[in-house]
């Protein structure tokens, strides 16, 4: 099968679309799609006469039974912008290949990223990683707007002061806070790519990393359009039982007690009401 070309992706490549205040995702280049997946899938038997009906089964198959090898020769190359925070949480996915702007090459551009009202909230009650739901009254979520700004424009202002009197750039940033923004390329196959949408658009992960999640899976679809539905079906919205729980599940489902007690019983009716992966 010759190279792969997708009219729907070639008309957002190199097109940045907006993330946060001052970040994007830029779709530099793709190799593969949807047929690069079956194809793969198929080669032991060759071509043949499938129609697109069966290529999505194939893909569906696929994807639900973890046979991930095809999807690995989709390969997805992007060029984004986000502050350093992160892009601390984006390397943790170490199947990605990555080349960032360097601090020790480059002047730092004064540039950082600030949390609109809505997203400045209190610490959880309940989630010991994350905000609450409910943003703070607008007036002290200015407040503390404020004091960001005020924090970042005095470190900008002392790292430019420190270059400027011939400190040498890989000290001078020290300083500079997470909420600088930083660029690099990424690059990821799509198996390990669905892993990463799989847990940064969950409601779990941070606001701002889902922002990033949401865009870049709308560009997957675009190369992937059958492969992006099978995500959603069986990746993103499905949930994992463990052995124990389907015991249960299946006592329950004949119309006996459910033998769960105490936090396995309140995780397991998590799952079901939620369909949140716990």
């Amino acid at each position: 099968m010759a190279h792969c070309i997708v009219p729907e992706a070639e008309e957002i490549l190199d097109k940045e679309f907006k993330v946060l205040d001052k970040g994007f995702v830029r779709l530099v280049d793709y190799y593969g799609s949807d047929q690069r997946i079956v194809q793969s899938a198929r080669v032991s038997y060759g071509d043949g006469t499938k129609s697109v009906s069966q290529d999505g089964a194939l893909i569906d198959y696929l994807l639900r039974h973890q046979h991930t090898s095809p999807f690995e020769q989709v390969v997805f190359t992007f060029h984004v912008k986000m502050p350093i925070f992160v892009a601390r949480q984006w390397v943790r996915h170490r199947m990605g290949r990555m080349n960032e702007v360097s601090g020790r090459y480059s002047v730092m551009r004064d540039e950082f990223y600030v949390p609109e009202d809505s997203c400045i909230a209190k610490q959880s009650t309940d989630n010991k990683q994350g905000r609450c739901s409910e943003p703070l009254p607008q007036d002290e979520a200015e407040e503390f707007r404020c004091a960001f700004e005020a924090g970042q424009k005095l470190s900008y202002e002392a790292y430019s002061k420190m270059l400027d009197k011939g400190l040498a750039r890989e000290i001078a940033r020290i300083n500079l806070p997470l909420s600088l923004y930083t660029e690099f390329y990424w690059q990821m196959d799509l198996h390990n790519l669905f892993h990463f949408l799989k847990l940064r658009l969950d409601s779990h992960a941070q606001y701002e990393i889902r922002e990033y999640a949401k865009v870049i899976l709308e560009m997957v679809r675009k190369v992937c359009p059958m492969a992006t539905s099978s995500f959603e079906n069986d990746m993103e919205k499905s949930v994992a039982f463990t052995g124990e729980e389907m015991d249960a599940l299946r006592l329950v489902l004949d119309g006996k007690e459910n033998p769960l007690e105490g936090k396995k019983l309140e995780r397991f009716k998590e799952k079901i009401r939620s369909g949140v992966q716990l």
